[in-house]
């Protein structure tokens, strides 16, 4: 079953996107993205998998306003994210593969740094990262600097720090791509759990298609150059026979 969504409905719209790196037209040009069509619902969970080199970083930066569509249109909440890059302050969240956290901040401190670029009042700051620290199961932890925590800790203070700022999209880098099975596999679940419940439109990048039916409700597979070759959704209600249909379709489509 495949997700529509009127371009106005949509809280992320791409429409016939393409990316090409280098000058276009000579050999050393690099065509990332090709005529990409790509609408995603509000509160929807859009998993994007691919190979290395599909093109998944690519769309992701365009959606974050990190770079430029070299054709076609990217639309965020309606708004232009590279051109209107400040006004998406709070607005988008990102987590990144990496907790990249700041090594001379406190768990709390680094869950504060988002609401302080938003000039939030201290108290309140405090406030919210403390409530998220709490939802995420570190409650204690707070004045923990990154050095003592594990990487599945500073992991969940990196979506603390997301989540604390309560913006509307979350963009999701392979954010637990470094940990061990077993902590992604609840971290997994936790954050499908804080999005479901909070309202956010999610969009995670992943390489892995366990991980892709365990987080989406709508996967987008993609072929070099970005393209979509396979693009289903389903809900907590799908089976097991069904979703394990979904799993083969997939394989098959990446083996092509």
């Amino acid at each position: 079953m495949r997700d529509t969504v009127t371009p106005l409905a949509a809280a992320i719209h791409l429409e016939h996107v393409s990316k090409v790196f280098g000058k276009a037209g000579t050999d050393s040009a690099y065509r990332a993205v090709d005529g990409l069509d790509l609408d995603v619902r509000p509160g929807q969970m859009l998993a994007l998998l691919g190979k290395t080199g599909c093109g998944k970083s690519t769309i992701f930066n365009m959606i974050a306003g990190l770079t430029e569509p070299s054709s076609g249109t990217v639309r965020v909440s309606g708004r232009d994210p590279f051109r209107e890059f400040d006004s998406f302050r709070g607005k988008m969240a990102i987590v990144f593969q990496s907790d990249r956290l700041l090594p001379w901040r406190t768990a709390i401190q680094n869950v504060e740094l988002g609401l302080e670029m938003l000039e939030v009042p201290a108290a309140e700051r405090r406030e919210k990262a403390q409530l998220w620290l709490t939802k995420l199961g570190l409650g204690g932890h707070e004045n923990d600097y990154p050095h003592a925590l594990s990487g599945g800790m500073r992991q969940r203070v990196s979506i603390a720090r997301a989540f604390a700022t309560n913006a509307n999209i979350l963009l999701c880098d392979e954010p637990f791509s470094a940990l061990d099975e077993s902590t992604a596999g609840r971290l997994r679940a936790e954050f499908v759990r804080l999005v479901k419940e909070n309202g956010k439109t999610a969009v995670f990048i992943t390489h892995s298609i366990s991980e892709a039916l365990e987080i989406g409700d709508r996967i987008v597979v993609l072929k070099r150059p970005a393209k979509i070759a396979y693009d289903v959704s389903f809900d907590a209600d799908t089976g097991r026979e069904e979703r394990e249909l979904i799993r083969s379709r997939i394989g098959g489509v990446l083996a092509e």
